[in-house]
């Protein structure tokens, strides 16, 4: 268990990563007319802004993930910990393809209550751990 919360961290990197890597596509025949479509249109108008409003929520709450993450594996990790960071990563990963797949607020919402809840779940674990008497 000595790296086991610095994995879900990385998935959290690459999800972004790949984010980037949609966008600079997705503006390609826009900015440098790379994709576009006979007419001259760029084929991911409508994609683009959903793919940039999913890339700038990756660095709201899922700082406090990493924060939790990285308190988390330097005091106490443990099984439950590890597996509420990939619940909070499976979240992710559902929110964005939500976002940017579909325009359906209300299953975004259901997605990103999983993984909100996830998150806070994990700094319950950061106040509050498991094994240790609350002293009264």
């Amino acid at each position: 268990m000595a790296q086991a919360l610095i994995l879900p961290m990385a998935a959290h990197v690459a999800l972004t990563a790949f984010l980037y890597v949609l966008l600079t596509a997705a503006r390609a025949p826009a900015i440098w007319g790379i994709g576009r479509l006979p007419n001259g249109s760029n084929p991911w108008a409508a994609t683009e802004p959903r793919i940039s409003a999913n890339l700038s929520s990756q660095f709201e709450w899922p700082i406090f993930f990493h924060a939790a993450c990285l308190i988390l594996q330097l005091t106490h990790v443990s099984p439950a910990a590890v597996m509420l960071a990939w619940t909070f990563i499976g979240g992710r990963v559902l929110h964005s393809g939500v976002q940017i797949l579909t325009r359906n607020v209300r299953l975004r919402g259901i997605v990103f209550t999983l993984n909100f809840l996830a998150g806070l779940a994990l700094w319950v674990l950061v106040v509050w751990p498991a094994g240790t008497a609350s002293a009264a």
